[in-house]
């Protein structure tokens, strides 16, 4: 198979990201990019560093570009659902920013439409692919903290008139909820961590009053209990309206040890200190900048993904999906103010 060409839809914060990994990933170059502002293909080539890209203001003649291999949708969350089904529908593999929907219905839509095709989809829970998560994941199977019968995972990111993207990201048609809008970063770590199906999901939320969260649409600060089917518990809280530095918090709890943040304690190894924590050296999920985070590692995995024809590992459409669902789960018990089993949310 020839380079791969990728086609960026939106020219927002995240594409810079996703730009910056296309073009640093083997076998994959940006052949164009579609927004509505039309910037001109010298604009667009003298910001990001590209040569010679294609221009679209409209997104179904970028679909019927035969060039574009992969589309990667960097647009607001309301328009990934009708624009993933499309590049699905006209063969394009497709990269979909996080969330995928605003809604169960729409995540379902997606689902169905690329379910039995042959199109790959990757998810943006790139998270997955940071250093810090890799190395949890490492301690866990090796079985350091042995059997898991506690996890948490939370996402504190005070998300106010100060960050860019908030006049739309505040209302209910633009992030959704706290949790759809960065949280679920949280609760994709923790379901990756636990590696074992929801039963059930309860929620509560709270809002703080502070002046500069006023314009939220959605309770900003929620918390998940999650049941597993093998009786581990989990926690999630997500948090867009706390006033300090961004902080992506785990806590693991095992027969054997324990893991917080990265650190560990474990039994599992003789001679191991038991009365101090002992520091796992790894890069951390410390920022909320999306330039910070691990795009390129997921980017490249896609790319390999679409040449090998095989799944794509950790963020594909399936593993995102059962995310997606158990999101939906935790805004259904806020909605109804009790317990959902995930048998009442479509599969």
């Amino acid at each position: 198979m020839s380079e791969l060409r990728v086609g960026i839809v939106g020219l927002g914060w995240v594409a810079g990201a996703h730009i910056e990994a296309v073009q640093a990933s083997r076998g994959a170059r940006v052949h164009a990019v579609c927004s509505q502002r039309r910037p001109t293909p010298a604009a667009v080539a003298a910001h990001y560093g590209l040569e010679n890209p294609v221009v679209y203001g409209d997104y179904q003649e970028m679909l019927a570009d035969p060039d574009i291999d992969v589309v990667s949708l960097c647009s607001v969350n309301a328009l990934h659902p009708s624009q993933a089904i499309a590049a699905i529908q006209a063969g394009k593999h497709v990269y979909i920013e996080k969330p995928i929907a605003l809604s169960q219905e729409q995540a379902k839509a997606i689902y169905d439409a690329w379910r039995g095709g042959r199109v790959k989809v990757c998810v943006g829970f790139e998270c997955r692919f940071s250093q810090q998560l890799t190395l949890l994941k490492a301690v866990i199977d090796k079985g350091l903290i042995g059997d898991i019968h506690y996890g948490e995972a939370d996402y504190y990111h005070g998300i106010g008139p100060w960050y860019g993207q908030f006049h739309w990201s505040c209302r209910r048609d633009g992030g959704g909820s706290s949790l759809l809008s960065g949280g679920c970063h949280a609760l994709d770590a923790l379901l990756l961590a636990m590696d074992a199906p929801v039963l059930e999901v309860s929620s509560y939320a709270s809002q703080s009053r502070a002046e500069c969260f006023r314009e939220y649409e959605f309770p900003s600060c929620s918390v998940s209990i999650l049941k597993f089917a093998d009786g581990k518990v989990g926690k999630v809280t997500s948090s867009v309206d706390c006033l300090q530095p961004y902080y992506f918090h785990f806590q693991f709890l095992g027969s054997k040890g324990s893991i917080l943040d990265n650190k560990f304690c474990s039994r599992a190894l003789p001679g191991l200190s038991q009365d101090k924590w002992t520091t796992l050296e790894t890069v951390l999920l410390d920022s909320g900048d999306v330039l910070d985070h691990p795009y390129q590692p997921q980017f490249q995995a896609f790319f390999d993904s679409i040449r090998n024809d095989s799944p794509m590992p950790l963020t594909g459409m399936e593993q995102a999906y059962q995310t997606h669902r158990v999101i939906f789960a935790a805004e259904k018990s806020l909605q109804l103010g009790r317990p959902v089993q995930m048998s009442e949310i479509p599969n």
